[in-house]
């Protein structure tokens, strides 16, 4: 009998650039696919780009933009699979200074890659490598799974139950399993009222399960939106285009649905002031408990345009919803008490309190709208969370617009980071691309909690962007986002997006992050993918005194308890 493993085909090359929708900083990157047995090619990622380029940075501290061409793949030593590419200027001609060398990505299961760097051509040509390559099947399976949406497969709940009182069957959950290997529980909505829970017996009960869905578009109009919860009430806070992105404006409702109900009440909190240089670009706010206390973190300018990093505390005891509840915003400051930039804008600040202390991350800019336009970049410093609006660390630069997808079409944009912690793990997601086009889309770092948040090695930046207008129909430069936890625990995604590939109008839309098998973020499934409504009969049984199983008291309830018994499992 043979042992030789079965094999598959893997693909990788480039996209014809389409300006309208596809771009040269998208199409020139390294796509990847597989030939499936009935010979098809079978594109991962949804046939969006899955490694880019890295741009140089100039004398003058700009970004020279950068692509692939001419893709290869290769085995190389020690299981690692190797992929390379030409490396060439954003416009596809030749990149000069890359001289005889190629880039190169090593990877050991098409999912994880680790950027090689440049290496010499002619000892790459030697492993004779070419646009495709055979690899074991079940690696490639395994990848074009990981590659491709993930999608609810199912539902278990018990057949039989034993519970006591209805207290003892709201606890019993659903299993959902996902097209990943992934699984979660949920919980039911239970309709007990055929059960009896003062008499002994086997009773039937049904069940619904939902997920909590909000339909895109929800708010027309708002940009960065927050869902943030407070004292029993939910609250919403965003920029509004709608109004020339002048005033902080807060919704206030019992629900997180109810934040978008028709008529809903805006309660202007920091209205257009001369006076306190409050005149416009009132942007990006997010509401944040520093020190015990509850901050708004958001930009603002003056007379003269250039947005900068403010922060405003809400006084002891005063409503959200009341701008005579707030303090008047202050600028926020480097360590030594100057202004955090004096020229360059500062915009998008976040905060993280961490194993390792506390910290704030923004965006900042260079010489914006001239030919010496730094883009802009994330950095991070501590903080003393006492006087939170003064940086305790000199700030550090965590990530600039170097990819493809993050310095597409002449927008040169790393912003909005905002972050969750789980496992161990700091998440900061991050945007890049145009911030009210279609090209907008979300990148990800990821630290240890514990590590030093002001190293940047302790940070690993992902090549691809893990959500783009490639990930949920209908929705078009999904990105600056934020995270809320919903009432039953689960965390939720805030972004904004457009509703078509020629749109500008941001709109705001809600989802859930899944979590993949490994925990590993998963924040583009729609709620159709996520979990449809599902109803289903459980048996009830309520025990008698001391615990005992009570009888059957009808042929019926003897005949139920026998096609549906206790350890059996119903896949819905």
């Amino acid at each position: 009998m043979s042992t030789e493993k079965k094999k598959m085909k893997v693909f990788v090359y480039t996209r014809p650039v389409n300006p309208e929708s596809y771009p040269e900083g998208l199409a020139r990157s390294v796509h990847l696919a597989c030939e499936s047995e009935a010979g098809l090619r079978l594109p991962f990622n949804r046939n969006y780009g899955i490694l880019f380029a890295e741009g140089r940075i100039s004398p003058e501290n700009t970004i020279i933009p950068a692509g692939v061409r001419s893709p290869v793949i290769f085995q190389a030593e020690d299981g690692w699979i190797g992929i390379a590419a030409e490396r060439v200027q954003e416009d596809g001609s030749p990149d000069e200074t890359a001289g005889d060398r190629m880039l190169l990505w090593k990877t050991k299961d098409l999912i994880h890659f680790e950027f090689a760097g440049l290496a010499d051509r002619s000892r790459l040509m030697a492993r004779n490598p070419s646009g495709s390559m055979e690899a074991d099947a079940g690696l490639v399976r395994e990848a074009l799974r990981y590659w491709s949406p993930v999608v609810s497969t199912g539902a278990e709940v018990p057949e039989a139950v034993s519970a006591s009182s209805a207290r003892e069957l709201e606890s019993i959950r659903a299993r959902i399993r996902y097209s990943d290997g992934s699984a979660r529980e949920k919980r039911i909505e239970w309709n007990s009222e055929s059960v009896r829970f003062d008499l002994p017996g086997i009773y039937e009960a049904k069940g619904k399960l939902s997920q909590q869905a909000f339909h895109f578009p929800l708010a027309k109009g708002y940009g960065d939106p927050v869902i943030f919860p407070w004292e029993g009430k939910w609250y919403y806070i965003s920029t509004n285009d709608n109004l020339d992105d002048i005033g902080l404006y807060v919704r206030e409702a019992e629900t997180e649905a109810g934040l978008f109900a028709e008529g809903i009440r805006e309660h202007l909190i920091l209205p257009f002031d001369p006076d306190r240089g409050l005149e416009q670009t009132f942007w990006a706010p997010e509401f944040h408990v520093i020190g015990g206390e509850l901050w708004i973190l958001f930009a603002v300018s003056g007379h003269a345009w250039g947005p900068q990093c403010h922060m405003m505390r809400k006084k002891p005891n005063g409503r959200i919803t009341d701008p005579d509840a707030w303090e008047d915003p202050v600028r926020v400051v480097r360590k030594d008490g100057k202004p955090l930039a004096e020229g360059p804008i500062t915009l998008d600040m976040t905060y993280i309190r961490a194993e390792s202390g506390s910290y704030v991350i923004w965006s900042y800019r260079e010489r914006i709208g001239t030919p010496l336009d730094s883009g802009s970049m994330l950095y991070i410093a501590s903080i003393d969370e006492q006087e939170p609006w003064r940086l305790s660390s000199d700030p550090v630069l965590l990530t600039r617009p170097l990819l493809g997808w993050e310095n597409v079409s002449g927008t040169i944009n790393n912003e909005g980071p905002n972050s969750f912690q789980r496992g161990g793990m700091v998440y900061v997601t991050y945007s890049g691309g145009s911030a009210n086009r279609y090209t907008y889309a979300l990148g990800l770092l990821t630290a240890r909690t514990d590590s030093n948040l002001l190293d940047p090695a302790s940070w690993h930046k992902r090549i691809t962007p893990v959500l783009t207008f490639y990930s949920v129909e209908g929705e078009y430069g999904p990105g600056h986002n934020s995270f809320f936890v919903n009432e039953e625990g689960e965390l939720m995604i805030a972004y904004h997006a457009e509703t078509g590939l020629s749109e500008t109008l941001r709109c705001d839309g809600i989802r859930r992050v899944h979590f993949r098998k490994d925990g590993e973020p998963y924040f583009q499934m729609s709620s159709r993918e996520d979990l449809e409504e599902t109803e289903f009969t459980v048996w009830v049984t309520v025990p008698g005194p001391e615990g005992r199983a009570p009888q059957p008291s009808s042929p019926d309830a003897a005949a139920a308890e026998s096609l549906h018994p206790k350890e059996g499992q119903n896949h819905c």
